[in-house]
């Protein structure tokens, strides 16, 4: 089962946000993200969180959870709610932007999920946005551009095929080599590492998603 989770940061387009939700079973807005939800013209099955960001009116046909927990934030609600009801596919939106100590502990709870369902990425206006495992294999086009961030720190024994600025047997490290605005010159691309939480950005190709 697919699901979209909405945050209450910044959106994709309302296009991208309409194909998501309806190849979704299952719309969760994580308390902010209901309010972002409605302005979007959208309804989610189920509002969840603390409720310090959305106050229920009582006229929502959601179904409310509030869970007033402060050990997890409101997108770590979601997600575990949507591994309780065997969810296999999450799509987040709205995880990232506006406040940058919001954005950053999302990504640490994407890190966290990302091996508890069969795949989880964020999409904001930018970019898609996921933790791959090694070997990781996909086509996509050429002249795609992509960036890779060792999310934890440190990447070790990076090899890259497909890419423009090639890897081999390299390292990624915050502070000393990053892997940001690359590009694919082949529709298949390889990255394979050996040690390390590797952040796989690939951009859109224009800011109107």
């Amino acid at each position: 089962m697919k699901t979209v989770v909405i945050c209450d940061g910044e959106l994709a387009s309302l296009d991208y946000l309409k194909k998501e939700i309806a190849e979704s079973a299952l719309v969760i807005a994580a308390d902010g993200g209901a309010r972002r939800a409605f302005e979007a013209g959208f309804t989610p099955d189920v509002i969840i969180g603390d409720m310090d960001s959305y106050k229920p009116s009582g006229n929502e046909t959601a179904e409310i959870i509030r869970d007033p927990d402060q050990e997890t934030n409101d997108l770590e609600k979601a997600l575990i709610y949507a591994r309780e009801k065997s969810v296999s596919e999450v799509v987040v939106f709205g995880a990232t932007g506006k406040r940058l100590d919001h954005t950053l502990k999302n990504l640490s709870v994407l890190l966290q999920f990302n091996r508890q369902f069969r795949s989880i990425c964020f999409i904001d206006r930018y970019s898609t946005i996921r933790v791959i495992q090694s070997p990781f294999i996909e086509e996509l086009p050429v002249h795609t551009s992509l960036s890779l961030f060792p999310l934890s720190g440190t990447v070790e024994g990076i090899t890259t095929r497909g890419l423009k600025y090639q890897l081999s047997n390299g390292t990624l490290k915050n502070g000393v080599q990053d892997g940001s605005s690359n590009e694919t010159i082949q529709k298949r691309v390889e990255i394979v590492f050996k040690k390390g939480d590797l952040l796989l950005l690939v951009n859109h190709k224009t800011d109107d998603v």
